[in-house]
């Protein structure tokens, strides 16, 4: 008769992701994911493969649970909802204490041009962010508040990388005017 799992596969991950969002994924070794999640080495391995796995499972987890869609595609004027959004960014991070940033953000810094599955995966996650960006400046073109002659793509691209910027300064020096003053500029680039 096989064991049943003395763990929550689920639990387990969530705190796995809670470490390697905090530490990142060289600086957490087997031993303070044992010690973390209170399982035993060969539970883990056995459970989701090596620390990697478990590094990849945890960073699908954290894309999982981030929505930038819905709070983009909300019905009425688009760029309320957009400056909501560039805002909400900001405020994320002036109140992450910890400074952890962004995980994808932090995994692309740490390793993504070493490994092509993680580089996909950050990828693959700021093109949805693009993407749902560019629908948005579509709508606000559509409707009339932004000129005719803005590309919203290539604002869509031009906000991606601010995001991703503010992502960082966030957690290195999370100055509120220095980040603020980045969105007001971007909203007056857009409309202009």
């Amino acid at each position: 008769m096989a064991r049943s799992k003395e763990f929550d596969p689920e639990i387990a991950l969530g705190k796995a992701l809670e470490l390697f969002w905090e530490r990142g994924y060289e600086a957490t070794s087997m031993a303070d994911l044992v010690a973390h999640l209170g399982v035993a080495r060969a539970s883990i391995y056995g459970t989701f493969g090596g620390k990697r796995e478990l590094y990849l499972k945890a960073l699908e987890l954290y894309l999982a649970r981030r929505d930038v869609v819905a709070p983009l595609s909300q019905p009425g004027p688009a760029l309320p909802a957009l400056r909501a959004f560039l805002d909400s960014y900001v405020a994320e991070c002036l109140a992450d204490e910890a400074r952890r940033g962004c995980m994808v953000v932090n995994t692309a810094v740490e390793f993504a041009s070493r490994d092509p599955v993680v580089s996909r995966k950050v990828t693959a996650s700021w093109t949805e962010l693009e993407t749902a960006l560019a629908s948005t400046l579509v709508r606000a073109r559509a409707q009339g508040e932004i000129p005719a002659g803005k590309d919203p793509h290539a604002l869509a691209r031009f906000l991606l990388v601010l995001l991703q910027g503010v992502r960082v300064l966030g957690r290195a020096d999370p100055d509120p005017r220095r980040l603020r003053d980045a969105v007001n500029q971007a909203m007056t680039a857009i409309q202009i």
